[in-house]
């Protein structure tokens, strides 16, 4: 009874920890502005009728959105409740995982505890629009911790498991969940020479699987090279494009593969290591060089090559390079102990993460975002949520058009929070990845609009009749006709319906 209360323990720390670190849960912002609309869209098939095209670019790939909607219909429970529920879940999946990959390479539960410390340090892996945690539920923060999972259950010998379990984070999101295939195959052929023909015979199975998908299924169509106008709309995502990351970012992320490399060898020539160890180094080898050879096809334009995002790899490296640190800092044999008064500190690793954890936390939730809930089910109250709740009870299919920042300005996607069309939003260059349309789409309405700032009653009407656009809704004034006010927000009727 007291371990199940130790560990119970641990997980509820581990969770707030990391959610102080990640400055609080909340719903509708960031990447929610796309997977809100294609389930609710699923729900209700007759929401979003002028923006269907740019929602089904990204949603033909995935299986993540029928799901949630299908557990929606089965359950009735609420979609920020499931999206709240998935998101502890996922830290649940975390913690456990790292926890048993701790038991397993460590020495001391001192050392798994620095881990699980280490872990809720929320960090960017560089210029790879990645964070090893969100504020808010992402379906690849799911599949990160389903990968954790498959990977515990390789270092504990069932390595099939382990494959078959890492296929099913691709449900949660296809290219998170397709590293850690990668990662742990790689692995498995090196820990199971005896098994290398029926893993060539499932990688082959694979390699055919994927070759339909992209001459005859979701990806048909996009071994193609990116033309100016699609390129042109993604320069804001500098990350898609190694090419122009800086120096440093290019030492920092090809660092991992060298130092883990570096503390694998000392590892070994130390404390030894069992074959499970070796073996997913050479997967972390693996991933990097998948990562290398895409660079010139990424600098080529190639459009798959950018869609597929491979630098995310450096996420499942830094969380293995992190595995290994805290060892390093922690138990390592070779490590000058330090003593206070005769009495050796023999973990002063573990007080240095857990200090950093709680100090960190402590200074994100009530220094950094005092105004924030720990856990937010809804935006909270406001004048744009008050917009945003009267554009909700417009009809389906009414279309909005308002400041493209919107969502990072005033704290919620119009889209996810009013379920309602959109002109266009900020995320939008993100959907534009996986559609050469979209990408024109994105690139003629950035141009027709200008600076929204200085958006006009004249231009707003023109932008109307060529999009259908019903309502205006901004902070600054115009000449047309008022339909709502919201304390600094006006809603201006556009006369389309």
């Amino acid at each position: 009874m007291a371990r199940i209360g130790i560990a119970f323990g641990g997980a509820a720390l581990f969770c707030v920890l990391a959610l102080q670190n990640a400055g609080g849960y909340r719903y509708g912002v960031q990447d929610q502005a796309f997977y809100i609309p294609a389930i609710a869209r699923h729900l209700d098939p007759t929401l979003y009728p002028h923006d269907i095209g740019l929602i089904d670019a990204q949603d033909q790939l995935l299986a993540f959105d029928d799901l949630t909607a299908g557990l929606v219909n089965a359950t009735g429970w609420s979609l920020p409740a499931i999206f709240l529920g998935a998101h502890v879940a996922s830290l649940i999946l975390m913690f456990a995982g790292a926890v048993g990959i701790g038991r397993v390479l460590y020495r001391s539960w001192w050392t798994v505890a620095g881990l699980a410390f280490a872990l809720t340090l929320r960090h960017h892996i560089t210029d790879t629009g990645v964070n090893t945690l969100e504020g808010y539920f992402h379906p690849r923060m799911l599949a990160f911790a389903v990968g954790i999972t498959a990977l515990l259950l390789f270092v504990r010998r069932r390595s099939w498991l382990s494959l078959a379990v890492a296929a099913t984070a691709c449900l949660f999101h296809p290219t998170t969940g397709l590293w850690f295939v990668i990662w742990l195959g790689v692995a498995c052929v090196v820990a199971h020479p005896g098994a290398r023909p029926a893993l060539g015979g499932a990688a082959v199975a694979g390699v055919a699987a994927a070759t339909g998908i992209v001459f005859g299924g979701p990806l048909e169509g996009q071994l193609v090279l990116m033309d100016q106008t699609w390129l042109g709309v993604l320069v804001s995502r500098e990350y898609l494009f190694p090419n122009d990351w800086p120096w440093l970012t290019w030492v920092a992320n090809l660092g991992y593969g060298v130092t883990i490399g570096a503390m694998y060898w000392y590892r070994r020539s130390t404390t030894g290591v069992a074959v499970q160890e070796t073996a997913l180094v050479v997967g972390c080898g693996v991933l990097l060089s998948i990562f290398i050879v895409s660079v010139p096809f990424v600098v080529a334009g190639v459009a798959l090559a950018v869609q597929l995002q491979v630098a995310r790899v450096f996420w499942m490296l830094d969380f293995f390079w992190t595995v290994y640190f805290v060892w390093l800092l922690v138990e390592s044999p070779r490590r000058p102990r330090l003593e206070l008064s005769s009495v050796q500190v023999r973990y002063a690793g573990v007080v240095l993460f857990a200090a950093g954890a709680i100090v960190r936390g402590g200074y994100v939730t009530w220094a950094e975002f005092p105004e924030r809930d720990l856990i937010a089910l809804r935006p909270s109250s406001s004048d744009w949520h008050d917009v945003m709740t009267w554009s909700s009870r417009t009809p389906p299919g009414t279309n909005l058009l308002v400041d493209p920042g919107h969502a990072w300005r005033y704290g919620s996607s119009s889209r996810a929070v009013a379920r309602r069309d959109t002109y266009l939003e900020d995320k939008d260059a993100g959907m534009a990845i996986y559609s050469r349309p979209i990408a024109h789409r994105v690139s003629e309405r950035l141009r027709d609009l200008g600076e929204f700032r200085t958006l006009t009653a004249a231009r707003a009407r023109t932008l109307a009749d060529k999009y259908d656009l019903h309502y205006l809704i901004t902070i600054h004034q115009v000449e047309l006709p008022v339909a709502h006010r919201s304390g600094r927000f006006t809603v201006y009727s556009l006369g389309h319906r």
